[in-house]
């Protein structure tokens, strides 16, 4: 496999470069203009390098900075410019709030409290975990998400498999299965509720804000969000327990105890956690009451990036010792933050910017237009469709970087609000859910050994089918309304 890798790899290095000379050198300048080829061809360059990673996602991300300005797409000083967009210190202060709950550890003391709420048999712990999953998932990585919730499931499934007396009891394999799954799915679905949920929410809006400068609020989002996660969650649970993998396990001895164990190790409530809930508590409270807060002020002075950084700087004020000089967080944490998803969220700006002012955009718009025999509602599903089958094979980011100023271009054809075909191209970008290599969750929790590769197929259709048809219900209805 690893060998396969380094083959597709190696491929991918040599045909990313030889497909941007093909398309800039055989496109003829009377079909498309001069930029508009340059920015076509730099688009396949790139897509073939994000698709085969022959070179690592951030650094991809950077040749619009550098191809750009060379071929006369625009200056440097544009080219470089949305690698500083507001939207990515929005994603940012995400990440600092992110770094404070795991540095302190209070992501798995709600983890651990919710699923000792929730009952201790086979499907209470599989309900415990994928809950406890989604909330930590809404507000930090969802492969941290999932590389902390596994060894707490070893740990769960290794005192199940003493308890059942043999790791052959297929109750205890129907179980494993199912709780794998469950979490790794519930990882990604988690992502959605929020903005700063998952990588490609951000991207959206940051599209919207600079292609159509449209502001979709914390709160609008998470009113379709949270809705839409519930559901997705709810479908996962019934796949998972009353279609294929019932276990039928009742209430197993000890499991309790594990967890009462697991949140003793942690101990009482400490003072670093209790500030680390504050700053968060009081940034999530800005972020859902901004649009009302603007209203009383009177003037539109507070934002989402603004709120964000601001979080994210309170972490580095709150002091948990001021004669030892020590904060919440300080610089060195920094190095976790992840840095190159913020070039990747610059790159792909940049790119679309691209794509706008070369009339790329306009140029797909105006194709659609024609076509005036689809339906709005079939358009709907079928970019969701098709944005649901793409991400199995590459990047969510990637793919919602490259394709929603794509289905910007095809709203504009059919002179329709595009936040309805965006939306929902976004949110079915994060269900990858039928292979391995879709998403790192489903990586993560692969590598337990508990899952069988035809499990996580059959399992990641049936849930991308039902995913399919809420966002589809969604886009029809809630979004809509909303927008």
């Amino acid at each position: 496999m690893s060998n396969l890798l380094q083959k597709t790899k190696l491929l991918g290095l040599v045909v990313g470069p030889a497909l941007f000379c093909l398309v800039y050198f055989l496109v003829s300048p009377g079909l498309l203009s001069e930029k508009s080829i340059v920015v076509l061809a730099l688009g396949a360059w790139m897509v073939t390098w994000w698709a085969t990673e022959a070179m690592p996602i951030p650094v991809s991300a950077l040749l619009p900075m550098i191809v750009f300005p060379l071929l006369g797409v625009s200056t440097v000083r544009e080219a470089s410019a949305p690698y500083g967009d507001p939207v990515i210190f929005l994603f940012m202060g995400g990440f600092i709030l992110a770094l404070g709950l795991e540095r302190h550890k209070l992501h798995q003391r709600i983890a651990l409290s919710l699923i000792r709420l929730t009952g201790t048999s086979g499907n209470g712990i599989i309900l415990g975990f994928m809950l406890s999953t989604a909330l930590i998932s809404m507000w930090i990585s969802n492969t941290a998400t999932a590389i902390m919730m596994l060894p707490i499931a070893a740990s769960v499934t290794s005192l199940l498999a003493t308890e059942t007396g043999q790791a052959d009891d297929p109750r205890f394999k129907k179980f494993a299965t199912g709780l794998m799954l469950a979490i790794a799915y519930a990882a990604s679905i988690g992502g959605m509720a929020t903005i700063i949920g998952t990588p490609p929410n951000v991207v959206m809006v940051g599209f919207m804000k600079r292609f159509y400068n449209l502001d979709v609020s914390f709160t609008r989002w998470m009113m379709v969000g949270i809705p839409l996660m519930l559901m997705a969650l709810a479908s996962c649970y019934f796949i998972i327990t009353r279609l294929l993998f019932r276990n039928h396990l009742p209430s197993i001895e000890g499991s309790r105890e594990l967890i009462h164990r697991k949140l003793s190790d942690l101990g009482k409530l400490s003072k670093e956690e209790k500030m680390v809930l504050a700053v968060f508590s009081i940034t999530c409270f800005f972020w859902i009451f901004r649009q009302n807060m603007n209203i009383l002020i009177g003037k539109n002075l507070l934002d989402d990036t603004t709120i964000a950084m601001a979080g994210g700087m309170l972490m580095f004020l709150m002091p948990v010792n001021l004669k030892e000089q020590k904060f919440l967080l300080d610089w060195s944490d920094m190095k976790e933050l992840p840095w190159g998803i913020l070039l990747l969220f610059g790159g792909g700006l940049c790119l679309a910017d691209g794509m706008e002012k070369s009339g790329l955009v306009q140029i797909v718009g105006n194709h659609f237009s024609q076509q005036q025999g689809i339906n709005s509602n079939v358009l709907i599903f079928s970019l969701t469709a098709i944005s649901m089958g793409l991400t199995e094979l590459m990047s969510n980011v990637a793919l919602v970087t490259i394709f929603v100023p794509v289905v910007f271009g095809v709203a504009d054809g059919f002179h329709i609000n595009p936040i309805w075909l965006a939306m929902p191209v976004t949110y079915a970008a994060s269900c990858a859910f039928m292979m391995p290599i879709s998403t790192p969750p489903n990586a993560v929790l692969f590598a337990s050994g508990y899952i069988r590769m035809k499990d996580m197929i059959k399992t990641g259709i049936l849930l991308n089918l039902c995913c399919l048809v809420i966002i589809t219900i969604l886009s029809l209805t809630l979004i809509q309304w909303l927008f």
